[in-house]
């Protein structure tokens, strides 16, 4: 399954980057006399407040890279590094990996799904989760708990995964 996460991931860019040239070309033969208001309005995406007791994505970002034969393999802080096998709290969007309104393997993320061919972030801003029964999806962010493991060579590239997760709140 996260193979096919990371070929949708190519995917993705060929689509929007296709999309885009339609987009260009089509305006450029647009009349020149439109103005920014005739500009199709820009999607807001909700962004996520730190809560206390939740792991904060910030922390979770702070990631170098190194090459190791020609590998590009993760570099994780200290603080990162205390977290892995702890039972931990982190807030997200539910992105499903599965058909079906509950889940119990997915991805939660720093930010929402606005392309359904795009992940909405890179390795650092991704959980992949392991939920012990389905949890219902939804748009609106939820916070999660589990067993966070901090992956330091994972194959499919992802830094992150939560085992017996259940759906949680701040407190």
């Amino acid at each position: 399954m996260r193979a096919l996460i990371l070929a949708c991931s190519f995917i993705c860019v060929s689509a929007c980057v296709s999309a885009f040239a339609a987009d260009n070309t089509t305006a450029a033969k647009a009349s020149k006399k439109q103005s920014v208001a005739d500009a199709p309005a820009l999607q807001i995406v909700p962004q996520l407040q730190d809560i206390k007791g939740v792991v904060s994505w910030d922390l979770l970002a702070k990631v170098d890279q190194k090459n190791v034969k020609e590998r590009i393999i993760p570099v994780f802080t200290k603080e990162i590094i205390a977290l892995n096998n702890q039972e931990v709290k982190i807030q997200g969007f539910m992105m499903p990996l599965d058909p079906g309104q509950k889940q119990k393997h997915f991805l939660i993320s720093v930010s929402s799904a606005t392309c359904p061919y795009c992940m909405p972030a890179g390795p650092e801003g991704v959980v992949e989760v392991l939920a012990t029964s389905p949890i219902k999806y939804g748009f609106d962010p939820i916070i999660i708990s589990g067993k966070l493991a901090v992956l330091k060579d994972d194959p499919t590239g992802l830094f992150y995964k939560m085992t017996n997760a259940v759906l949680s709140s701040a407190n």
